[in-house]
């Protein structure tokens, strides 16, 4: 069975009311019905209410953008995955490379993020990738498996059936740069190839997404490599009809 494409924009500390009420219906206004590409939203924590409401009954998705590793308690600050379900989130990003070098989080803080995001029926969607340092030191697959291992070997391999990965290079992040089409592929493989050696069956099952500078006219470059199942979508989803044309170049390919 072909792995249904994804489209998720990762909205980051951006937007305000108003500004967030004309995304998510220029988006709407866009989006097929029942089309081939399934679409998610990560907003800010404080605007996932007022975005679940505007999407109920809608093909458009919401996710968040980090959430806890503790269920409930003393940790000023945290928002934890039972809330987020509460609030209409299905999703979750964790371990995107701003959590990891920004605000220091560890491979096993990741890790734990994961357990705690399907612990609560939400699907983690598992960032991973290598800075420019990594990847001129010829290290970009060692940082990779590194990074997946250490989810791996907390969850076990079957919970990946749960989840989606993004491999996001750390240099490619808002900086203009994108990684080509085949070296974006080659990292895919790479992963595919990853949990094929403990599951072959899920390798092929389990959706891999690109994200690192995707616009509207690389995206359809990158979603027609054979293991990019879609994108994890920064800057181009703060506008609607970038972000509908990205969703586009996935449901052609």
């Amino acid at each position: 069975m072909a792995r249904r494409p994804l489209v998720a924009g990762n909205w980051k500390m951006n937007g305000d009311r108003a500004g967030v009420d004309r995304l998510v219906r220029g988006i709407l206004a866009g989006l097929a019905q029942g089309g081939g590409v399934e679409v998610m939203v990560c907003p800010s924590y404080v605007h996932i209410p007022q975005v679940a409401e505007l999407t109920r009954g809608t093909p458009l998705a919401v996710g968040a953008q980090d959430l806890s590793e503790y269920d409930s308690g003393a940790y000023t600050g945290e928002v934890s995955g039972a809330m987020l379900a509460e609030f209409g989130c299905g999703s979750v990003i964790v371990g995107h490379s701003e959590r990891r070098h920004l605000f220091g989080e560890s491979d096993d803080r990741v890790a734990e993020k994961f357990a705690a995001a399907l612990r609560h029926g939400l699907t983690p969607v598992l960032c991973v990738g290598e800075t420019l340092e990594e990847r001129r030191a010829g290290s970009t697959e060692q940082v990779i498996a590194r990074q997946l291992d250490a989810v791996i070997g907390h969850v076990g391999v079957p919970a990946l059936a749960g989840a989606v990965i993004a491999y996001e290079p750390v240099w490619a992040i808002g900086t203009g740069q994108t990684a080509t089409p085949d070296q974006a592929q080659a990292v895919h493989a790479f992963i595919r190839e990853r949990i094929g050696g403990r599951d072959p069956g899920l390798a092929g099952e389990v959706r891999i997404l690109y994200g690192g500078s995707v616009k509207p006219d690389n995206a359809g470059s990158l979603f027609g490599m054979a293991d990019i199942d879609g994108g994890l979508i920064g800057g181009a989803s703060l506008d609607a009809d970038a972000f509908l044309a990205i969703v586009r170049s996935a449901g052609q390919e």
